[in-house]
This record gives structure tokens, sequence and C-alpha cells, in this order.
């Protein structure tokens, strides 16, 4: 389904991991989705994931983000997001410039009453875009394995959304 040369990339997102799997490679990272960043006037990235509370404290002024975190939307702050997002790829691939852009499987995590928006799947899809992925796809439902991702045979307990 996908190219053999090209990252496939697992992405899961809930209020407190992010996690994300190059399903080929089998590499992960998972950790708390929380972004420190510096005080205004010139913001800057001071850390990501567990690194970011320390690098919060540690510096006058900065503030912690989760940008998964509020009670009625699983995206609070789409620019924050898509920067952590961004970050945890990187990380995950390897260097701040994706060698070949990824494909990019992006799950969100929770059942919200009613299912997610059609908003809040643009909102996903459009993080994987504004992260670097050439192409993303979202799904809804049980957890996928490497297996299903590879092949295009995905769980009847789900669905990929338009």
């Amino acid at each position: 389904m996908f190219n053999f040369l090209q990252s496939t990339i697992y992405v899961q997102i809930s209020p407190d991991r992010l996690s994300m799997r190059d399903v080929k490679s089998g590499q992960s990272i998972s950790e708390i989705p929380e972004l420190a960043i510096s005080a205004p006037p010139k913001q800057k990235l001071l850390g990501i994931g567990a690194a970011a509370r320390a690098a919060a404290a540690s510096q006058n002024g900065a503030i912690l983000v989760n940008p998964f975190a509020h009670p009625r939307s699983l995206v609070s702050d789409f620019t924050v997001a898509e920067q952590l997002i961004k970050a945890f790829l990187s990380r995950l691939v390897g260097g701040p410039s994706l060698k070949m852009s990824p494909v990019v499987v992006i799950h969100p995590q929770g059942n919200p009453e009613g299912g997610f928006t059609q908003v809040e799947n643009r909102a996903f899809r459009e993080l994987g875009f504004g992260a670097g992925a050439a192409k993303v796809l979202l799904w809804q439902g049980d957890d996928l394995t490497d297996q299903e991702i590879l092949s295009g045979q995905f769980s009847s307990r789900g669905q990929m959304c338009e």
C-alpha cells in the first residue's frame, strides 16, 4: 500500500500521551504531550515531552503547554500541537529535515460523544501535513497493528475518516 522507501508513522494522540511508531523499523517514542516555551517577546522552544517540565522550571517566565488537554476538544492549541508533532517526528526519524516525507496515520484517542467533528478531523489532518507528512490518514477505532497499517487491511472495529 505504501512506498517501501517512505517511512510510515503511526501517531496516537491523547491528552496524556503522544506516541509515534515507525511501523517499518519498529522505532517508537511515547511521552507526555507537553512543550516548554520561553517567555515573550522572543518565544522559543525549550523542551518537549518529559524534558519540557524541567526546561520550563529552569527558565523564569517559561510556560508549559499541553495542546491536547481541553475538556471539549482534543486539539486546544493548533500551533503548539503542530510544533510538538513536528518535534516528535523529527526525533523519531532523525534530524530536523525529513529526508523523505513520511506517510502518517493519525489516531486520535478517546471516544467523544457523537464522535470527532469534521472540524477536529480536519485539524488532525492539517497537523500531519504541517509536521511534514506527504500523506495523512486519519483512523478512528481500536489501535492498529503494524501489519494492518502496512497491508492497508484495517480492523473492522474502526474506520478511516474522510
